[in-house]
């Protein structure tokens, strides 16, 4: 087996893990609030991540050497994935990956301001069109634009804003500071909330809120895997293998059959996101890959290995 095929295999994997993650959280947010969800999944996570960096006897401490960016970013990614949670309790999960797949587009055009990227018009052309394809899953005018639509574009502009700080971050920062500082962040802003939204747990949910915090770490440490065995261009347009776990998800345990529309948005969407993608793997085209080396829809995980 190459290792080309096995980053492939560990990126099906993981991202299959995160479609399971996703379809969880879709299951309880009926029940509780997205908040408590969000609180119990992060101190889940957090034992595991914990543990896999304190047993890295390379990581001597964990103060920022960008303290600020590092607080800017860990507050980008808590709006992302409270976001994108609330609309997955919400939306049908098919509609809500075509409003995250809009990210990569997000990063090229933040990319340009914001990291010095030079975007030339077949990427530009490549962004219009996704962008339309994201109209045409939220066609306004013909239905109601909700809340649930708002949250999944929020949650996609943050986490390509938070995306675009790791990258401008570079190798300064250490990948556990930036796994960490937003674990912690997340979990004390979200037990403030608490006590205006507790609700008591049952067993059986409280195991699936373990469960959702322990697919996340489990399909990060496959993320990584994959971006160490397989190039990232190879990688990263298998993240769109999701949609299909989302219909399928979708279908089995909400009921939920995309439309003509949704259909339609979200081949339009992820054609563009794989153009992106392709062009900035040829050589001499883009300067730094924003995409390539920051585009992972997720929100409520760590930087990719760089």
């Amino acid at each position: 087996m190459t290792e080309t095929f096995k980053g492939f295999v560990a990126a099906l994997l993981a991202f299959a893990f995160f479609s399971t993650h996703d379809a969880v959280i879709k299951s309880l947010g009926g029940t509780y609030p997205v908040f408590q969800i969000i609180f119990f999944s992060m101190l889940f996570a957090f034992v595991p991540v914990s543990m896999i960096i304190l047993a890295d006897k390379a990581i001597d401490n964990f103060q920022p050497h960008h303290p600020w960016l590092v607080l800017l970013r860990s507050v980008l990614a808590i709006v992302s994935m409270s976001c994108a949670f609330y609309a997955f309790t919400v939306l049908p999960l098919a509609e809500v990956y075509a409003l995250l797949f809009a990210m990569p587009l997000i990063v090229t055009v933040l990319s340009v301001p914001l990291l010095g990227e030079t975007v030339r018009a077949q990427r530009w052309a490549a962004v219009v069109i996704g962008l339309i394809g994201v109209l045409i899953v939220l066609r306004p005018g013909m239905t109601e634009l909700s809340f649930g639509h708002i949250s999944g574009l929020t949650a996609a502009c943050s986490s390509a804003l938070s995306s675009i700080l790791t990258r401008k971050l570079g190798g300064e920062e250490r990948s556990a500071v930036l796994i960490l500082y937003p674990m912690i962040l997340s979990m004390l802003a979200m037990s403030t909330t608490l006590p205006f939204v507790y609700k008591p747990v049952a067993l059986e949910d409280l195991g699936l809120m373990a469960t959702i915090g322990f697919l996340s770490v489990i399909a990060q440490l496959f993320i990584i895997g994959a971006y160490r065995a397989a190039p990232a261009a190879f990688v990263a347009p298998l993240q769109y293998s999701q949609i299909l776990w989302a219909t399928f998800f979708g279908a089995l345990f909400f009921s939920e059959t995309p439309d003509f529309y949704v259909a339609l948005g979200s081949f339009v969407i992820i054609s563009s996101g794989l153009f992106v993608v392709w062009r900035e793997s040829r050589e001499n085209v883009s300067k730094r890959t924003p995409v390539l080396k920051t585009a992972n829809p997720r929100f409520d995980t760590g930087p990719q290995p760089k």
